[in-house]
Parts: structure tokens; sequence; C-alpha cells
């Protein structure tokens, strides 16, 4: 992680905001630039951002029984599954708890998938405003308990299992995983994306970065009230930063990126969890904004981050039999 000295913004993030504006500028003779309706922005991020897909032995839906109703989940094995059990990674999407999908975060799970060796679950948890807290947050505990007490049913090794997430996935995988301490479930690991971790938005990053960095703070803002609603802002599985005690969460690493809004409150969770004897790794990317992670053809950070989280997976399931050496590499190659 850099120090207090700036770094310049990186040619490819400038190359990517000017992308964004164009994505996201008002139709010709509009009458200046209109907020857009949940709808439209659903729309809009489904298209927004066209990457290449990792084949892999197998790909397939299935459904999760939640306490709202079924919860759609996509499976990827890097491995057929006659060659027997893999650990596993439930991994939790981002879009502010109001946007996205499974088809959003499709191809990082699939390279996730392939690099470390291990099945991942990508979840298609309920979404604000129709879907309030705790929602998303129930639908992800019910994934992540189904894959520690159904292993069988993934192809995953019984106690190997981690969560995983980006901004408001990687806030709702730090809610699971200081759930699954508390319930007596332990987890392998948690790997945090640029995660959520407070309701203050009262960090010095979120008031230098707060627009014209592709994360706008109005926007997170105003998806913070929508999923929230009526819920006390110092609820951990809102705000994992105001829990009262860390200690015995699972083993950690986050990932930032210099010109985000999220990234102070992400750091503070870091080093709380180290305060509270957490084994943690923290890494911060400079130059480069929120949704770098999910960007390898835009950001070589992006590549780097996930191999990155990669190798910290990999250490966490910690046996070498499950690696394979023919499951490998971070780079896509294949639609």
């Amino acid at each position: 992680m850099s120090g207090g000295r700036r770094m310049p913004v990186h040619p490819q993030t400038e190359s990517f905001l000017e992308l964004l504006a164009s994505w996201t500028a008002p139709p010709p003779g509009a009458d200046g630039p209109a907020e857009p309706t949940i709808a439209e922005m659903r729309e809009r991020i489904g298209a927004a951002f066209p990457v290449v897909r990792r084949e892999l032995p197998q790909v397939r839906d299935t459904l999760v029984r939640g306490p709202g109703g079924p919860v759609p989940v996509r499976l990827y094995r890097p491995a057929p599954p006659e060659r027997g059990p893999l650990p596993a990674v439930v991994y939790l999407h981002g879009g502010g708890w109001v946007l996205g999908g499974v088809d959003n975060v499709d191809a990082a799970c699939r390279d996730l998938a392939s690099a470390a060796g291990c099945v991942v679950l990508n979840v298609g948890y309920r979404l604000a405003p129709e879907h309030p807290f705790p929602a998303a947050v129930d639908d992800a505990w019910a994934v992540v308990a189904s894959a520690a007490r159904e292993p069988d049913r993934y192809g995953a090794v019984p106690g190997a299992v981690a969560v995983a997430g980006d901004s408001a996935g990687g806030n709702i995988a730090a809610a699971v995983a200081l759930l699954a301490r508390d319930r007596g479930l332990p987890l392998a690991h948690q790997l945090l994306v640029y995660p959520v971790t407070d309701t203050a938005m009262d960090t010095p990053s979120w008031r230098e970065y707060g627009t014209g960095y592709g994360l706008d703070a109005g926007t997170l803002a105003r998806f913070m009230d929508l999923y929230r609603g009526g819920a006390d802002p110092s609820d951990f599985r809102l705000a994992p930063l105001r829990a009262p005690d860390l200690a015995g969460a699972a083993p950690t690493t986050v990932i930032t990126a210099e010109y985000d809004i999220l990234r102070d409150e992400a750091e503070a969770y870091a080093r709380r969890l180290a305060a509270a004897g957490v084994p943690v790794e923290l890494r911060r990317y400079d130059g480069v904004v929120h949704s770098f992670f999910l960007l390898p053809e835009i950001f070589d950070a992006g590549a780097e981050a996930m191999a990155f989280a990669v190798r910290r997976l990999r250490a966490a399931f910690e046996d070498r039999e499950w690696e394979d050496e023919a499951i490998c590499g971070t780079t896509r190659t294949s639609g």
C-alpha cells in the first residue's frame, strides 16, 4: 500500500473515466443531466462492460433455499466433477445493493475459479429497494451455510469455504464472515475488494473523490438509503466497521483503490481487524478507481489484483493436494 503521497491518475484510469462519461451522458437534446431511474441504471450496468468469458468444464445455475425464497446461484468448477471435491468460494457481487447480479461478475468468477482451483458460487441475492436490509445478508448467509453444511451438493471440500465480494458485495461478505464467527461456522478466508464497511460517509476519501472518479458519492448515498431503510445505521451487518468486537473473524484480504470513496473505510476495517488479532493483508492499488478489479481488459492493476487475491485464497486453503497444475493463470483467453 502507498503512503500519504498521492499518485497521479493512471492513463488507463483516464481512458476508463472518459469511456464511462460517454456511457452515462444524457441523450442528445436532453435538457440537462437527469437522475436515471433504478430501472434505467440496471439496464445500463448490464451493457456497460463487455468482457471476455473464460470457458470452464462446468458452469451451471442452481437454487439455494433462503428465508425469502429460492436464491439463484451460479456454480463454476475449473475441473470436471469426477476429479473430486475442491475448496469453495462464495462470491457476492457489487452494485450498491440495488444494481447488478450474477451476470455482472460472471467473467471474474470464472477467472477466480480457474486460477484459484476452487468451486465458486456466484450469488444472486435480493436487491433493494424491493428487498431492503437485511435481505441481501440473509440470502448470502443461506448460501454460505449451505456450502458449509452440504459440501457434497457443490463438489466442495468439507470445511474449506471462503467468502468474497466487491463493493456492496464486500460489505455483505464482511457481514456474513462476522455472522459465521458468531454462529460457530469457521470460514477459511474473507476476500474484501473495496468494500463498504460503514454508514457514516464522512472519510477524507469520500470528500476528495465523491465526483469524477467513477463511483459517485451521491449515488452511493442514495443507494445506501434505499438499502438501509429504517435499520439502525450501527448494525454490524450494515456497518462491519462498527462491530464492537472483530476478534475471531476469518483471516482477511482487503483490496482498495487509491481514487475511491470507499478507500479509507475499507482500510480502517483492515486496521481494526488486525488490532483484534485477525490475520490481515491490505493492498492498495495506486492510480486506479473503483471497479478496476473486475476490468482486467482495461486495467493492468485489475489482473494484478486478481492474481494477488488468488495467491491469498490458495494460501488460505493450505492443502496442496487440492491444487492442479492444469488449473492456473489469470488472463482471460476464451470468449
